[in-house]
């Protein structure tokens, strides 16, 4: 079995998560309230704040600050991937994707098995993330403005006066084309 380093420091990271063969699903009103249940239900016993988050079809991007002296991020995500299995598995299950290995595991066909994650290094880094993250769905063609997307804090940046309400301009992307 493969040995990957985590980092032991600082408390707050950039993620990426990844479904299934990159099936969009993840937008789906099952997966999105699965999701946003278990987040809830996470929050309570292992507490963090979400500082970013976009949710796509495909991926999500979020950027997470844990309490001081808890890295432990990676169970936090096996939880919320088990729970959001669970409650979505009767909509997005997919027998046919499941290869031996999956099946043996008991792995769903929702998730990727792992994610990427980035230690935030400072206030530089993190508003190069944030803005990434924001800014991901025109980069995706999804929408023209980054305010068109629903599925983002990009409105509660907004709100909390971050972002003004044009930022990010208009993509040129005719998504009529495509």
């Amino acid at each position: 079995m493969p040995y990957y380093r985590r980092t032991r420091t600082g408390n707050t990271f950039f993620f990426t998560i990844v479904s299934y063969n990159r099936r969009p699903i993840l937008c789906t009103d099952t997966i999105r309230r699965s999701l946003r249940t278990a987040l809830e239900n996470l929050r309570i016993t292992r507490p963090f704040s979400i500082d970013a988050w976009v949710l796509l079809p495909d991926h999500l991007h979020c950027i997470w600050t844990l309490p001081d002296g808890d890295c432990d991020f990676s169970t936090r995500w096996s939880l919320i991937k088990r729970s959001v299995s669970r409650f979505s598995s009767e909509v997005t299950l997919d027998p046919a994707l499941r290869s031996a290995s999956s099946c043996k595991r008991r792995e769903s066909t929702i998730w990727q098995r792992r994610f990427w994650e980035h230690q935030i290094r400072d206030e530089l880094d993190f508003e190069r993330h944030a803005d990434y993250i924001h800014f991901n769905p025109v980069k995706h063609g999804h929408v023209k403005r980054v305010s068109d997307w629903p599925y983002s804090t990009f409105h509660r940046y907004v709100r909390d006066g971050l972002y003004t309400s044009d930022w990010g301009g208009e993509s040129v992307v005719d998504l009529d084309r495509e």
